[in-house]
């Protein structure tokens, strides 16, 4: 049985089973059941043309990184994986797959810094063009899209750093009525919390350094795409423009996604602590959770979402240097950018990842703070919290 039809026959497997077999069979000489690091920048061809398994050259493919994009692929139930040097890589060889000079997408008005940053001054430079909305009025998207021009209807559900909620079976449904394709980032939910393909989406995108690898030890991103069409412009682009994940990468996602669905369920555990603790401290004006009844998107989220994710933010009371004030005096929180590791991180987006937006109708409130709830003993972090907020 070939790994395609291994991979076929788990897709009927749970995610768990998924996560941990789909991409790779025990090596056939050894019986090892973890991929190699495949370390080569090229391969011996049987005579001219002669390629073994289709290896030419590492930028092209590199069996671990092949190993990778199958299990990504089986992860979110799509056609193909395709893994990068990082999330942004693989965000911008998407543009560079669908779009070309004059077409438009539709980004949230709350999107991640880097993606703006990436649209707003590298895109436009080469004729792109954008509009904002939010990702939870289905109406707002609607409205921004130029039909005939707007190639990518982008999302990210929830959003970073504000937690807005997108619904994704109404945003693709508005996408392909104007003939546009829906874009979700899935990187806050994970492929564990949500799966937007099996919704409707037609590309999902994760920065794989946060949750899909876990440990704050490696830089990636991924695309995954339902439609083999797409799949050979977005492979073609890949190749192409060259920003791949390495193999020792590769092979440190890999095992991340191993165990992708326990971590995320202790994420969710002490998230859920951490936000019951917060919404009862009288330092803190508003905390924002999907998995609060009275959060906006929590009805979608709720249909959308196996559970509520590892993110919170919260805004306090006392304003901007109050809430810079909390991030310094936070021991156990680690006050650093990033997102999705096992240790619990904090951080100002306003100062910091947000940082690239200041000024723009993207700007995020001054007295927010974002946390990745990690999977310590959630006793330790609500008392950290309690200590950092006075």
């Amino acid at each position: 049985m070939t790994q395609e039809q291994h991979d076929q026959h788990r897709s009927k497997s749970g995610f768990e089973t998924r996560a941990i077999h789909a991409g790779y069979e025990p090596d056939a000489a050894t019986g090892a059941v973890i991929p190699p690091i495949y370390a080569t920048s090229t391969y011996k061809q049987d005579g001219v043309g002669g390629l073994r398994g289709g290896y030419e050259y590492s930028r092209s493919g590199n069996p671990t990184r092949t190993a990778l994009e199958g299990n990504l692929a089986a992860l979110e139930e799509g056609e193909r994986a395709f893994a990068f040097a990082s999330g942004l890589a693989a965000e911008d060889t998407l543009l560079h797959s669908v779009c070309g000079p004059g077409d438009h997408v539709v980004i949230p008005d709350d999107a991640y810094g880097g993606t703006f940053r990436l649209v707003d001054k590298v895109a436009t430079r080469w004729g792109l063009e954008y509009d904002a909305a939010p990702v939870s009025d289905v109406d707002a998207i609607r409205a921004a899209i130029r039909p005939g021009r707007t190639k990518l209807v982008w999302v990210e559900t929830p959003t970073n750093p504000l937690l807005n909620i997108g619904d994704i079976e109404a945003l693709a449904g508005v996408a392909h009525e104007a003939g546009a394709r829906l874009v979700v980032d899935n990187t806050f939910a994970s492929s564990y919390l949500q799966q937007p393909l099996v919704l409707g989406a037609d590309v999902v995108v994760h920065s794989t350094t946060k949750y899909a690898g876990g440990h704050s030890d490696v830089v990636g991103g991924a695309l995954v795409v339902r439609d083999l069409e797409l799949a050979e412009q977005v492979g073609f682009h890949q190749n192409a423009i060259g920003a791949v994940a390495g193999p020792f990468d590769s092979w440190l996602v890999l095992r991340g996604l191993k165990t992708l669905a326990v971590r995320m369920d202790r994420h969710c555990d002490n998230a859920e602590r951490v936000v019951e603790f917060l919404a009862g401290h009288p330092g803190v004006a508003e905390v924002i959770y999907p998995g609060l009844e009275e959060h906006p998107g929590h009805a979608v989220a709720a249909r959308q979402m196996k559970r509520f994710g590892g993110i919170v933010s919260f805004r306090v009371a006392a304003g901007e240097q109050a809430a810079l004030d909390a991030c310094g005096r936070a021991e156990v929180f680690t006050l650093a950018e990033s997102l999705g590791g096992i240790e619990s991180l904090i951080e100002h987006p306003g100062r910091m990842t947000h940082a690239s937006v200041a000024g723009t109708a993207l700007e995020v409130p001054a007295d927010l703070i974002r946390l990745s709830v990690g999977i310590e003993t959630a006793d330790d972090l609500l008392a950290d919290l309690d200590r950092a907020l006075g």
